[in-house]
Order: structure tokens, then C-alpha cells, then sequence
């Protein structure tokens, strides 16, 4: 409801407004200063090796799901879309209290939604193996090449953590803009499909946020002539720049090798048989078979296209207990590292691995723009 705000002087108008940010944002923090989550602080060891995990079969959970979602949203209090074509946040439901049916629902809605946002979370408080427990019914949890996990366990939770004594990624963006597209491990020969993040720890004013913007209608916005120029196409994908950056630091973390995998430049949802783009600036070198310049100049386009198109991502706001879960196969998301340095931001990550990506075929015309209406309407056929 609206909030009415005293006006008589500037000293009573701005304590209002203070409070009622304070009354709008649940940001805890200890008051010594010290982490809410100190059992996730990050753990770098640089004698740390691990295997790659290598071929394995991968049947998305999201073919067993009903599509209308009775166990996902028994307990749902309310929901809605945090933008038309990505996003949605859900109130009411716990993560942890959903049974395989409801994780099976879980994992189609998020294709669908391509994210979705859940607050006042326990999952945080669970410990390492359930939460492990959960997010392995959509696949394998990958292993990060360099990035930390917790100091008490579990190689699997990727610690993201920013603060005045741990400057690594900060040092890592040093120079260039932070906000940086792309889908986490696109190198892995089988990508990652529906992820956890879970947020312990939120810069204490505003900022932090996460962008999420579908791939799915980043393909569809581009003209149909220009869709099937893509669809076929292959792209190589590197960690490369990533072990670069690493080595400078003075403990370097290299627990396994450099990987370069060609993935296809338009792929194909296993599940709701969507295209989407599948490339990025982060990962994503060459378009297999094109020069050099070709290549920089297809690629260049396509990344413009995914940073400008605000009409389909969405930015995610964290609070304390909150959850997303996205569809790595067909979103791109990027930080924002736009809040005061030295502030705390802790979070993990628990990245399950899915299908080897799915090209997109390359199909003869069958009248899409003239099927499109929004396209016949401004006469762009």
C-alpha cells in the first residue's frame, strides 16, 4: 500500500524514506563484521587436482514433470513473471520440502522461465550434503577449474564471495566493465543445465544483483532470414582467458586442465524443444570454418545483441534466504558489482551438468515471418 511521507522539513523527509528502505530490504549483517556463513568462507589450495568427470548419459528430470505443476505449487502463496520473456519469482514454496515429483516440475518450469526467484529460503542452513542431495537430481555437480569452495568441504559448492579482505574477483574484473554475459563452464563437453545459486550474504545497501536474459528469445527476435544463417553453425568454446587470469594471482588454483570444446552456435532445448543462441563473450573464440574477421564480426554482433536486448532478461534482487534457479542451456547472466568495494557479497553455486548441447537444424523456409505477426504487422517480410 501507498507509504505517505512527511514533507515538513528535509531532516523529517529523509529519515522517512531511510526507514522505509529499511523496512523494504532484509539485508542482515553480524555487527562485529564477520560473515553470517563463516563454514563457506572460500578455501584456495593450489596443490588441489581433480578428474574430469567425462562422458555420461543425462535424461532431464523435466520429461517426467506435469505441466501443471501440482506439487511445484501447493504451497505457492503467489507468483509472477519478473519480465515477458525471463523470470519468475514464487512465494510460499520451500526448495527442501519438494519430493522428486515436485524437482521433476522444478526443472521444467525453470526451461520454461528460463529462471526462477525464491525467497525466504532454508537451503542455505541445510549443510553441504543435502543441498548436494537436491541439486544432483538434474545431473552430475561439476567442479570448478580455479574458483574456491568452502573451507569445511564439499569440491562441489563454488564459493562467489567479494569483500575488503578477499579482492580476487574484483582484481580479476580491474580495467573492464564487470558486467560480463555469458553461461558459467559453456567449454564443458556436456554444459551445465539447471542451477542453484543460493545468496548467504548481500552488500548491506543496494547492488549485487544478477542479470538473467533468455537465449531462447534472443534467437527468435532475429529475423527469420538471419535464424537460419545460424542454425548449423559451430562455435569454439575456451576457459582459456579464465586460466590466464588465474595465473596471475600469487596462489594460483589450476585443479584441472584448460578445455576447448565446439558447441553449436544455436541449440535446442532437450526438453521444450526451444532454440537458443549458445554463445558468449566470456567463453565463446570462433565460429568453426569462418576467418578470423568473419568470425569477430558474427560473434561481435551476437553479443551486442544479447547486452542491448533489455526487452527480454530481467535483474534479479537479492534479499536474505534467496534462491535462483536457472536454465544455463537458455539464459546468458552477468554480475553487476555495483555496490561500495570491501563490501561483503558471499554466495555458492551448484552447477549440475546435463546433455551435450543439441544443434539446431538447419531447415527450409516454411513461411515463419509471414506467421510471425508482430513481424507482418511493421511490415518487416
Amino acid at each position: 500500500m501507498p507509504v505517505a511521507v512527511p514533507t515538513t522539513t528535509t531532516h523529517t523527509t529523509t529519515a522517512s524514506l531511510k526507514g522505509i528502505a529499511k523496512a523494504h530490504l532484509s539485508r542482515p549483517k553480524n555487527d562485529d563484521g564477520s560473515p553470517l556463513y563463516p563454514e563457506f568462507m572460500p578455501f584456495y589450495d593450489p596443490l588441489e587436482k581433480v578428474e574430469d568427470l567425462g562422458e555420461f548419459d543425462h535424461f532431464d528430470p523435466g520429461h517426467r514433470a506435469d505441466p501443471t505443476f501440482p506439487n511445484l505449487m501447493k504451497d505457492a502463496t503467489k507468483s509472477f513473471d519478473l519480465s515477458p520473456h525471463v523470470g519468475t519469482e514464487i512465494l510460499g514454496v520451500q526448495i527442501s520440502q519438494l519430493n522428486s515429483a515436485g524437482l521433476d516440475e522444478l526443472a521444467l518450469l525453470t526451461a520454461q522461465r528460463g529462471a526462477l526467484v525464491f525467497r525466504d529460503q532454508d537451503f542455505g542452513d541445510l549443510g553441504f550434503e543435502k543441498q548436494k542431495e537436491i541439486v544432483r537430481h538434474f545431473g552430475p555437480l561439476h567442479i570448478h577449474g580455479w574458483a574456491p569452495h568452502p573451507a569445511g568441504g564439499s569440491e562441489e559448492h563454488m564459493i562467489i564471495y567479494d569483500h575488503k579482505d578477499d579482492l580476487r574477483v574484483r582484481k580479476s574484473w580491474a580495467g573492464r566493465s564487470p558486467v560480463q554475459w555469458h553461461t558459467d563452464q559453456s567449454p564443458e563437453p556436456q554444459t551445465p543445465g539447471t542451477t542453484f545459486l543460493c545468496m548467504l550474504e548481500s552488500p548491506s545497501t543496494a547492488g549485487g544483483d544478477t542479470l538473467i536474459s533468455s537465449s531462447v528469445r534472443a534467437y527468435y527476435a532475429l529475423s527469420p532470414k538471419f535464424r537460419k544463417r545460424l542454425d548449423g553453425l559451430m562455435a569454439i568454446h575456451s576457459n582459456s582467458d579464465g586460466v590466464q587470469q588465474e595465473m596471475k594471482n600469487a596462489n594460483a588454483v589450476m585443479r584441472r586442465k584448460m578445455l576447448t570444446t565446439a558447441h553449436p552456435v544455436v541449440i535446442v532445448h532437450p526438453v521444450t524443444k526451444q532454440k537458443a543462441l549458445y554463445v558468449n563473450p566470456v567463453y565463446t573464440q570462433k565460429i568453426v570454418g569462418f576467418d578470423k574477421e568473419e568470425s569477430d564480426y558474427l560473434l561481435n554482433f551476437l553479443y551486442d545483441h544479447i547486452a542491448k536486448r533489455q526487452d527480454f532478461s530481467c535483474r534479479v534482487r537479492y534479499e536474505a534466504g534467496t534462491v535462483v534457479i536457472w536454465d544455463q542451456r537458455v539464459t546468458n547472466h552477468s554480475q553487476t558489482l555495483d555496490y561500495p568495494v570491501g563490501d561483503r557479497r558471499h554466495a555458492f553455486r551448484l552447477t549440475p551438468l546435463a546433455n551435450k548441447p543439441i544443434p539446431a537444424l538447419v531447415e527450409d523456409d516454411q513461411g515463419e515471418c509471414a506467421g510471425d505477426e508482430q513481424r507482418v504487422q511493421l511490415n518487416l517480410c
